[in-house]
């Protein structure tokens, strides 16, 4: 028990130490990024530092992996030429026995990147994108809601609010719609209810549609006005509303299953959200995986020799398998691999051969 908290001990150090100096490098990329991209926006550099520090969680949550393997290869290096291997294997210990406590300290942060650091990036990540709008100006179009789907569409002639109980998979063709126009200075001016309402270029084109004119008017039933086709302007596109409904890192993982929900109910498809949970779900197993890939190229002997070639082979397997992984979640999103096949596939095929290679090279 001492030795495997000795070995827990020495591999979190590790950890740490690579995702500090990791965090840094990234911290300074990032923020020479926003500089430039901010050069000509009305912002100080206070603002700038606290939009990279917004943006540094997502990207550093999509390196876990490689900071993980990074800290395995590190930690059994450093054990073998402090020859602690050797006295481990002395003692009665095999070298598989010595793993157990770091594949544990993996999988304990991988549940806690699951449970914890995946919420904080999923609010970082939303405070950026909103802070980030502010100084471009730009906002998000669309919001899905328990009461149905939300969008909003404007010009210098005022806001238009969107309610829509349900939509086609690209949002364009909605139904049981409501449209409210405002002013410029906020003041509701006409409301349209229809029962369809379809996106064509530049415009919406609602059926059967009834409207107000609220502005002025103190019974605006009084002057309701009823239209088998209703034509109103419109600065949205398909690509606009797609790209509003958020990508599932935005949202946490444990509201992710609701969220689903409503995606589903609106009518809309929930497949890619559905690959990323379940992907979310994989983490802790994809970086166990990623400790035994490490370990099945630096648990050895140093005085073999050729331990850079180890070192390299290592990284190489790992960044392979991390394609694998994307290019199954592709393939899961676009729904030509089933959703459990393409989340849990890659990291459980990782962990068999890295197992075979730890078990040829021990036992041989």
């Amino acid at each position: 028990m001492i030795l495997h908290r000795y070995f827990a001990s020495r591999f979190f150090r590790t950890f740490m130490g690579v995702a500090v100096v990791f965090f840094l490098i990234m911290l300074s990329v990032d923020l020479l990024d926003q500089l430039r991209r901010f050069a000509s926006a009305d912002a100080t550099f206070g603002d700038l530092l606290v939009l990279s520090l917004l943006n540094i969680p997502k990207a550093y949550y999509a390196i876990l992996p490689l900071i993980m393997i990074l800290a395995t290869i590190a930690l059994f290096i450093s054990l073998a030429r402090s020859s602690e291997l050797v006295v481990t294997r002395a003692a009665g210990r095999s070298a598989l026995n010595s793993l157990l406590a770091p594949l544990a300290v993996a999988l304990l942060i991988g549940v806690f990147a699951v449970g914890v650091l995946n919420p904080i990036v999923a609010s970082t990540s939303k405070e950026f994108e909103s802070r980030s709008d502010a100084l471009r100006g730009d906002s998000s179009v669309l919001s899905i809601g328990s009461s149905g789907l939300w969008l909003r569409q404007g010009t210098a002639a005022g806001q238009t609010v969107i309610r829509a109980q349900s939509a086609n998979l690209d949002g364009t063709l909605l139904t049981d719609v409501t449209f409210l126009t405002f002013d410029p200075d906020g003041t509701p001016s006409t409301r349209v209810n229809a029962a369809s309402a379809e996106l064509v270029t530049g415009a919406w084109v609602l059926r059967d549609a009834k409207s107000w004119q609220l502005a002025g008017v103190t019974t605006p039933e009084a002057n309701a006005l009823f239209q088998p086709e209703l034509t109103i302007q419109s600065t949205l596109t398909p690509d606009q509303i797609r790209d509003s409904f958020g990508t599932p890192s935005s949202i946490p993982i444990w509201e992710l299953p609701s969220f689903i929900d409503r995606l589903q109910t609106a009518g809309f498809s929930a497949q890619r959200h559905l690959v990323w949970f379940h992907t979310e779900l994989a983490t802790p197993v994809f970086l166990v995986s990623m400790v035994l890939i490490g370990a099945s190229f630096t648990l050895r002997h140093q005085r073999g020799g050729r331990t850079g070639l180890m070192v390299m082979f290592a990284i190489l397997l790992a960044f392979v398998i991390y394609f694998i992984r994307n290019f199954a979640q592709v393939l899961g999103e676009n729904g030509q691999l089933p959703v459990l096949l393409a989340a849990w596939a890659p990291p459980l095929a990782a962990i068999g051969i890295s197992m075979g290679f730890l078990l040829h090279n021990e036992d041989g």
